[in-house]
């Protein structure tokens, strides 16, 4: 049997393969629509507006037992956590440099003199529907430069659902450029989550993490107690290890007190750059980068995305939050069906 049909029939088979019913609760006076699966919170899509929030992100993010998965700080600060990088908030998706535009650092702490930021802004939603199976959340957000002038017009789907012991979001985010635009090889992109502080590795030593502007954040050793995270990929890279390593999806396994969590991102191999570079990180960072090539293969590769007037490009990913040890097996196979999409 061919590997994708074989991992398909993995996943059909499964019992923890069944699928959930997805509930939305508008709030807009909180700036937020909530998502219940199968009747139990999920996450919540939030938008808060500019002086707050320089981008719309999925927050928090939630196991099916309850638990959050995704740091606090700034919005909810919890004991022992880290308080560096602002701007790494639940998961989002935006980039370090478009048009010499910096989405990515952009934050309401004091800017960087040396950078140029751009910021995105929530403009609507044009779709909310639960259903028996699946629900589906359509949004659209601008791109904007240092002067307020559209770059990129964002349309996203995102898609909710889940299984016995996991929940899902597929994120689909088509970029149409309304000038010519540059995605220029970085690092720091593009699509993310920051952590919590219990899923993260166990920091060894402390380390100076400098972005594109030449900007340096200092991650110091803290107390290890209850930190259990460990990254694995698809290609059966562990650790720390998967930085800077294609694969088509990596894995986080860790625990919160008892229960047994993992948090997975998925690539699409439609989109540029499959299977994507990893930009995981020990300290919780936990993103897949397929445009900044040049920096994690050493200058071997370089991507840079070009979009001219009216064009268009879409990125698109899973995130799985299971109460449970995700094998390779049933990772391949919700892959596989993932690919289908």
């Amino acid at each position: 049997m061919k590997p994708y049909f074989l991992a398909l029939s993995i996943l059909l088979s499964c019992p923890t393969f069944a699928q959930k019913e997805v509930e939305f609760i508008d709030k807009p006076t909180e700036n937020k629509i909530d998502v219940q699966v199968d009747g139990k919170p999920f996450t919540s899509y939030f938008y808060p507006g500019e002086a707050v929030l320089k981008k719309a992100v999925l927050y928090p993010l939630r196991t099916p037992n309850g638990t959050i998965v995704t740091r606090g700080w700034p919005f909810d600060s919890r004991p022992g956590e880290r308080i560096d990088h602002p701007h790494h908030v639940g998961m989002w998706l935006n980039y370090e440099d478009v048009n010499g535009h910096d989405f990515w650092n952009n934050s309401t702490t004091p800017p960087n003199p040396k950078a140029t930021y751009g910021t995105i802004v929530h403009t609507g939603v044009t779709s909310m529907k639960g259903g028996k199976k699946s629900g589906t959340l359509i949004v659209t957000a601008n791109w904007l430069d240092k002067n307020g002038q559209i770059m990129l017009e964002e349309t996203t789907t995102y898609v909710f659902g889940g299984g016995k012991n996991y929940f899902t979001a597929d994120r689909m985010t088509t970029l149409t450029a309304k000038t010519d635009v540059l995605f220029k090889d970085v690092k720091d992109g593009m699509f993310a989550i920051r952590v919590a502080r219990q899923l993260e590795h166990p920091s060894k030593q402390p380390d100076v993490f400098t972005d594109a502007s030449g900007v340096a954040t200092k991650v110091p050793v803290m107390d290890n107690t209850g930190v259990t995270g460990n990254y694995r990929n698809s290609e059966g890279i562990e650790g720390e290890a998967v930085w800077g390593k294609r694969a088509r999806w990596c894995n986080l396994r860790g625990q919160i007190n008892t229960e047994i969590i993992n948090v997975a991102i998925i690539d699409h191999p439609k989109n540029t750059g499959y299977p994507t570079y990893w930009h995981a990180r020990g300290y919780g960072l936990f993103a897949a980068n397929p445009l900044g090539q040049k920096v994690f293969s050493n200058g071997k590769e370089e991507l840079n995305l070009k979009l001219t007037k009216d064009q268009s490009t879409t990125f698109r990913y899973r995130t799985v939050v299971a109460s449970e040890q995700l094998t390779d097996e049933t990772l391949n196979a919700l892959a596989a069906d993932f690919g289908k999409k």
